[in-house]
């Protein structure tokens, strides 16, 4: 990529671009678990679950672009492959079928590790005074603290 002269060094972007990757891998991971749980939750349940799963993927499907969108500004590559997402992310895979209450909890923590994961990253660009990336990390809190709103309001009783 030609030389960026934002007003961002490259070693400060790059320590950005590195923790927005895993942000990245842990929000495509949690996408496809969630498009997951979309197609195969059944029960009593099942039609408002279906519906709140697909919403939940779409926005994250997004988000995702998004991100990576941000990676590429700040003049680095974004990883794309399941290789590369497997070796960031610290959202679980699932594989078998769950219950639609184990399905909740295990989307319900996938969103809180990628509002944690934002929460991290916020006081690197803030030191840096990386503005674009605070506004993207707001905004994926922000979202990610409803979508988990919304998941825990499912499990109550």
């Amino acid at each position: 990529m030609s030389n960026i002269n934002s007003g961002l060094s490259e070693p400060k972007r790059k320590e950005v671009a590195q923790g927005l990757a895993k942000i990245l891998a842990d929000s495509y991971t949690l996408y496809l678990k969630t498009h997951n749980f979309h197609w195969n939750v059944k029960g009593p349940q099942f039609q408002s679950l279906h519906l709140l799963f697909e919403k939940l993927y779409t926005e994250l499907a997004i988000a995702v672009d998004d991100i990576a969108e941000r990676i590429r500004a700040l003049g680095f590559r974004a990883p794309a492959s399941y290789a590369e997402f497997s070796k960031l992310t610290s959202v679980k895979e699932v594989t078998e079928d769950l219950p639609a209450e184990e399905m909740l909890k295990q989307l319900l923590e996938g969103q809180e590790i990628v509002t944690r994961g934002a929460r991290e990253v916020f006081p690197i660009a803030d030191r840096d005074g990386d503005e674009a990336t605070m506004d993207l990390l707001t905004q994926r809190m922000r979202d990610h603290e409803k979508a988990a709103w919304m998941l825990r309001s499912h499990l109550e009783r």
